[in-house]
């Protein structure tokens, strides 16, 4: 028994010896034991996460170009690899500024995307209050003669239509009345004459009537004197209108001579606004348009009007032009010499492209739009500007419907990304292909930097040759190649074999051109290859 049990364990042993001998070779961790090969170690793991998808392969260099299988440019880089999902892990390219998505927001960025509106635009111009010159009124006798008595002595009383202002005396008068009442009186006696002398009398009557009226003689008076035949000393002048004694120049006793004004009266139920409405502006003014106009004396009124005319003269000392706005004067709030600020809508032309005016960058001669091409990435468009209102403007050309552009901070994005190299790449190559603009990195105040060995100067062409080591910011390799130089003075007194950093652009696909550049007395961090 003893003998079959030893028997029986030895066998057992030597079984489990040999698995574990097999079950260490292939890697397999017991109790308390360690992987002894690291192939085993690294076995992958399964997942459920599906592999993201290959989208296309792009060029190394950041040329506009996109193929769907690997491939290599004709400097031997491998085109790289983009995947669903990291579009926006490219480095900004063609004329794109990019900003880190922290200083995005700590710089306050907001976008609003460029709409369609219809851009009414309001014309503002200051005015003054003054009477209409058809309801002003002088009051001057058409003979000698002297002020009697005055019947309106104050300037500035109101005075109804027909009203008396003052009498005078005449001796022209008095016989011109005798005149005609003696003819009258001859008429009625001829009437049983022959026709000859009673027309030759008639002829007369009518010749002193017509006298009488051209010297302002009322239709009454007329009548009256024909009636009694009797003359009077005095004759009295009355207002035309209602309206206000302007100018009084009439004093009792005062002799005056044919023509001259005594009275000025002035109508005042409408009022004229004179606008001076800038140079620049009067292009948008047409008679007929709707005007308002407020006072600072009512400041809680507004009136309403209309353009009537628009004279024919600059004023060369403030470049304004007169227009022209008749208003209602109710209650004759509005006197003469009231300062007025006049406003007028133009209406639009339709619907146009518009950007809100905080929008656009003017530096004087262009005019720079930022549009958002992505998350922290910015693109700076010229634009050509059209009409403007208090909010918006319209883009003629530079910005389609629906992009969006920013609105706040667009300057604080410029002096972050240094946007004045940028846009002077840009405005270097207007001539160039669509598409064809600078190129900045994120990094704030530079555009791609490197540093190599400066191996060949072309001064004629303005290029040179640089071995240099790799680019990160656009994932280059060390290469040697050629840059533009932005100006020749970028040079200095730098000589071929020089150790260099430089910093440089993408003015349009394909041309790099070097803003910066300055000698060192190190050697280039990185190794470099020619190619």
């Amino acid at each position: 028994m003893k003998l079959g049990t030893g028997i029986a364990v030895t066998v057992v042993v030597a079984i489990a010896a040999g698995t574990g001998y097999w079950l260490g070779g292939r890697g397999i961790v017991g109790a308390g034991g360690t992987a002894t090969t690291t192939q085993t170690a690294a076995a992958p793991v399964a997942s459920d996460k599906k592999p993201p998808k290959l989208l296309y392969y792009r060029n190394p260099m950041g040329l506009p170009d996109t193929s769907p299988t690997p491939k290599k440019d004709p400097m031997g880089m491998d085109y790289i690899a983009v995947f669903e999902g990291a579009q926006d892990e490219e480095p900004a390219s063609a004329n794109q500024v990019r900003i880190s998505t922290e200083k995005v927001q700590k710089l306050g960025v907001r976008t609003e995307a460029a709409s369609l509106r219809a851009l009414d635009r309001v014309v503002r111009a200051a005015g003054r209050i003054e009477p209409d010159e058809r309801r002003t009124y002088a009051i001057s006798p058409k003979f000698e003669g002297y002020v009697e008595r005055l019947h309106v002595n104050v300037t500035g009383q109101p005075v109804a239509r027909g009203q008396a202002l003052f009498e005078v005396y005449s001796p022209e008068l008095v016989s011109a009345q005798r005149e005609y009442a003696i003819a009258v009186q001859g008429v009625q006696s001829l009437k049983e004459a022959g026709g000859e002398a009673q027309a030759s009398m008639r002829q007369l009557a009518d010749s002193s009537l017509m006298r009488l009226k051209n010297w302002d003689i009322s239709e009454e008076q007329v009548k009256a004197l024909a009636r009694s035949g009797e003359t009077k000393r005095s004759l009295t002048f009355r207002s035309p209108v209602a309206g206000i004694v302007t100018e009084k120049k009439a004093l009792q006793g005062m002799r005056f001579m044919a023509g001259e004004a005594l009275y000025q009266v002035v109508d005042l139920s409408a009022v004229w606004v004179i606008a001076d409405v800038f140079e620049q502006d009067i292009g948008l003014v047409k008679v007929g348009a709707g005007a308002t106009v407020k006072i600072n004396a009512y400041p809680e009124k507004v009136f309403k009007g209309a353009v009537t005319y628009v004279y024919p003269r600059l004023a060369a000392e403030t470049r304004t032009i007169p227009v022209r706005v008749e208003l209602a004067n109710p209650g004759q709030l509005l006197k003469p010499g009231m300062f007025a600020q006049m406003e007028l809508i133009v209406a639009a032309k339709g619907s146009v492209v518009t950007v809100p005016v905080s929008a656009v960058i003017d530096s004087g001669t262009r005019q720079i739009v930022l549009v958002q091409k992505g998350e922290g990435r910015f693109e700076p468009r010229e634009v050509k500007l059209g009409a403007r209102s208090d909010a918006y403007v319209e883009v003629i050309e530079g910005v389609k419907d629906g992009e969006p552009v920013v609105v706040v901070a667009n300057f604080l994005i410029d002096a972050e990304s240094n946007l004045k190299a940028a846009i002077g790449g840009f405005g270097a190559t207007q001539s160039a292909a669509p598409g064809a603009t600078a190129r900045l990195d994120a990094a704030p105040g530079t555009g791609h930097q490197a540093a190599g060995t400066l191996d060949a100067i072309d001064a004629k062409a303005g290029t040179v040759s640089i071995t240099h080591g790799p680019v990160a910011s656009l994932k280059w390799p060390a290469m040697t190649m050629d840059f533009m130089l932005a100006n020749a003075g970028l040079i200095g007194t730098l000589k071929p074999g020089a150790t260099i950093t430089f910093s440089f652009v993408e003015r349009k696909p394909g041309e790099w051109v070097i803003v910066k550049l300055e000698g060192t007395g190190a050697s280039p961090a990185a190794a470099h290859s020619g190619h």
